[in-house]
Order: C-alpha cells, then structure tokens, then sequence
C-alpha cells in the first residue's frame, strides 16, 4: 500500500489553496492502492495558509530541537509540523504503507529538496519534518519525481 501526498492526488491542499495533481498517482488513489495525507493539515492548519519553511536547517534538524519551522512573518509553527509528522506515522503505520510518496520541496514533505528557510525561492538539499520522521522509523519515502522514475 502506498502513502501519497493529498496535493499529489489532486486534493486543494497546498498553502495557497492549490493541488499538484500527478494522474498516476490519483489512479492508484482510484485503486485503492494508495491512502492520502496531508501532514500540515493534521497538524492543525488550515488552507491556505501562510508559507512556511524550516530555518537553520532541515526535518531531522527540526525532530533534534536545532532548527524550527516558521511561516514568512516569522510565527513559529514547529510544534505544528511535528505534530503532523507524527499522525502521519500513524496512518502510515495503519495502513502497513510500503512506500511513501511525498510532495518534494515541502518543509513538511520534501524527501530530498526543501526551501532554505529565507523565503526567496532557493532550495537545498534536506528533509522536510514529517518525511525526516518517517526514514527514522524504517520507511521509504520518495518524492513525486522519484515515484514516476521508478514506477513508470
């Protein structure tokens, strides 16, 4: 069973109220081959929402207490992030997942790219919160990219 990033599926899900639909994901979804999750969202925000990205760091930096994760005016939403990190362990630990598809870039989601935290659109290499979470446990997570690399 698959994991996947709601946006990925096409749900409206993104800060600023949008999707990023990859069919081939959404048909696993159809399937019933895949479960989708939004790690922000059970973490208690709303979309939209402010955007966010992790600063001094990335999703393992974050899950130690060295880095945090604010939105563009400065509020500090970590415990948020973490929060959502973990109910999405539980799903995926629910469904037996084998493999999970996050949305890349994400400071929740990115599997290997996430913003610098300077809100200027410059990326670095790193793990978004609930992603670094979810390595730590055993998982595999890929992003988007990888999945249909490696998949199709």
């Amino acid at each position: 069973m698959f994991l996947v990033s709601s946006c990925l599926a096409g749900l409206n899900v993104r800060y600023n109220g949008t999707h990023s639909l990859d069919n081939r994901i959404r048909k696993l979804v159809e399937e019933k081959k895949a479960v989708t999750t939004c790690p922000e969202l059970l973490g208690g925000f709303q979309t939209p929402r402010e955007p966010a990205e992790i600063v001094d760091g990335d999703g393992e930096d974050v899950l130690d207490g060295n880095a945090k994760v604010v939105e563009k005016s400065g509020k500090d939403v970590t415990e948020l992030y973490i929060k959502g990190a973990y109910a999405t362990l539980a799903i995926a630990k629910k469904i037996n997942a084998t493999i999970v598809v996050l949305k890349e870039d994400s400071p929740s989601c990115g599997s290997s790219m996430i913003y610098n935290g300077e809100f200027k659109g410059k990326k670095v290499v790193g793990n978004g919160v609930t992603s670094a979470l979810l390595k730590r446990k055993g998982l595999r997570v890929i992003s988007e990219e990888q999945f249909v690399n490696n998949f199709f």
